[in-house]
């Protein structure tokens, strides 16, 4: 090869030629790769723990917080349903239901272009910047005086969402080997259950504030807005963007922190749009079995803007029913808990415990249709029962981290995925109308039938990636990647080859063929 053929800006396929080494640009493979090649030798399982363990207390924390914050921000609409919010703006039953769809048609709107926002910009800074924008126009809620002042801020809200659980779960695969995701993207989901225990305790504090002029539900989004501010500030100043630049980790432990996760075969990120790779994602039958799984599991997550509207029409007070919602919140807390340390610890087994965890669902579905109406504790309690499923949605995070790798086709996936989420999302506040109160059959006889199906694509997904796995197993070893290298400019001015271990060259599932697909 001539040294002419190659500048900064060329890009080469990476194939095996005649060569010993294919030399590639430094755009082509993973961020990794040069921080990955570092000379500080062996890792001993001591160091390998310790750096987990520093890693957990830099950005667990913070994202455990937001996750809290921004379910709770969310939730404010419903929350405010049974503190006036209704009354004040003079909503009617439609409009109430659109101001649920419309978070989630901007979410929709926006998450492709958030997650290449994400892809293309710092994780940390874009997060935060989103953060700020929705905190303010969650305070702006206070101002609203109508349906349209509401439906504005609404729509501003579910489109800087849209960067939140994209950006925890590139985060999520950047830092943690694929057991290690599903136990913390377990420990951020489950603050939802915090949330609305939180929630439910501001909303109760509110309902005593009496002031002239600024109604209770006014007081709710002032307060959770300005939380929700100081929240981005430490996202802008502490969220680190990726293990390669973490400003809590040492050249040392930011090698180590892309050495403990070359099992994963996904290496870290890759800041260019690959075209090849979004073909790839779109054309793969696991991407739209997930998103469908998205899409039904998430029809039953209108019960957010509904649940307290449902608890006060079993006879309950506002206040009752305000105490009552901590409940849901415990529920969610105890079963993601439990389901994900199960999934954690036995290996291969994310399909079947969201199959497990889904049947509870059921039951409560069954009984809040059949039981008298009268017998309002038992309806409670049922209603409390449907919640345990939310596990299932928990592991297919995780697991569709953990079985898609090449960057830019781990982050169309994750978007197909959420867009899916905000269908489900957007299309299942309008089937809680009027004329089924107050029974509600024909909502919770749909939310049973999602549930249904939700088990048995769980099931179909977990058949076809162990087909997959079998079939991978009989082939002969791939050789198509192992001798690549990019150059190098040392501190002396040499340049000098790095050879790239296959698990940074930004490959995907199907290009490597030495990846093998969890269960």
């Amino acid at each position: 090869m001539s040294s002419g053929s190659h500048n900064a800006d060329e890009k080469q396929s990476i194939e095996k030629r005649e060569d010993v080494f294919v030399k590639v640009s430094s755009k082509e493979v993973d961020t990794a790769a040069e921080v990955a090649g570092g000379d500080y030798g062996e890792f001993t399982l001591e160091e390998n723990l310790r750096l987990r363990r520093k890693i957990d207390w830099h950005i667990i924390p913070l994202m455990c917080i937001l996750y809290w914050i921004q379910f709770m921000d969310k939730t404010t609409l419903g929350s405010s349903a049974i503190l006036g919010i209704r009354e004040a703006t003079h909503l009617t039953t439609n409009q109430y239901n659109w101001l649920g769809t419309i978070f989630y048609l901007s979410y929709l709107a926006f998450e492709f272009p958030q997650n290449l926002c994400l892809q293309r910009f710092p994780v940390g800074r874009w997060m935060s910047l989103n953060i700020s924008i929705w905190a303010v126009a969650l305070c702006a809620h206070a101002a609203c005086k109508n349906f349209t002042g509401l439906f504005i801020v609404r729509l501003i809200l579910g489109m800087c969402e849209g960067s939140i659980t994209a950006g925890f779960m590139i985060v999520s695969s950047m830092f943690y080997t694929r057991n290690e995701q599903t136990l913390r993207v377990g420990y951020w989901f489950l603050m939802n259950g915090t949330a609305q225990i939180i929630s439910g305790f501001i909303s109760f504090g509110t309902l005593h504030i009496k002031t002239r002029g600024f109604e209770p539900w006014q007081w709710l989004m002032i307060i959770t807005g300005s939380l929700t501010l100081l929240v981005a500030l430490a996202f802008w100043f502490l969220f680190p963007d990726s293990p390669t630049n973490a400003w809590f980790l040492t050249p040392k432990e930011r090698s180590m922190a892309v050495q403990r996760i070359k099992e994963n075969q996904t290496g870290v990120e890759n800041k260019h749009f690959k075209k090849e790779q979004m073909y790839e994602a779109l054309l793969d039958p696991k991407t739209w079995l997930f998103a469908l799984f998205s899409a039904l599991d998430n029809v039953p997550n209108s019960l957010t803007n509904q649940r307290q509207i449902i608890v006060s029409s079993f006879g309950f007070t506002a206040l009752q029913t305000t105490l009552l919602g901590c409940v849901d919140g415990l529920v969610e807390i105890v079963t993601i808990w439990t389901g994900i340390s199960i999934a954690a610890r036995y290996e291969n087994s994310r399909a079947y415990v969201s199959v497990i965890y889904m049947v509870p669902n059921l039951v409560g579905v069954f009984l809040i249709n059949f039981l008298p109406w009268e017998n309002k504790v038992g309806l409670l309690f049922a209603q409390w029962t449907t919640g345990v499923g939310t596990t299932g949605f928990v592991l297919a995070l995780s697991w569709l981290s953990s079985v898609t790798s090449g960057h830019t086709k781990r982050v169309t996936v994750n978007a197909i995925m959420l867009s899916a989420y905000c269908i489900g999302n957007a299309a299942s506040p309008f089937m809680w109308q009027a004329q089924y109160r107050p029974r509600n059959h024909i909502p919770w006889i749909i939310i049973g039938i999602c549930y249904l199906s939700c088990m048995v694509i769980s099931l179909i997904i977990r058949y076809i990636l162990s087909t997959e796995n079998k079939r991978r197993d009989a082939e002969p070893r791939d050789e198509k990647y192992e001798h690549v290298y990019i150059e190098r400019t040392t501190k002396e001015g040499i340049v000098e080859r790095v050879k790239v271990e296959k698990e940074f060259l930004d490959l995907t599932d199907i290009q490597n063929r030495d990846f093998r697909y969890v269960l």
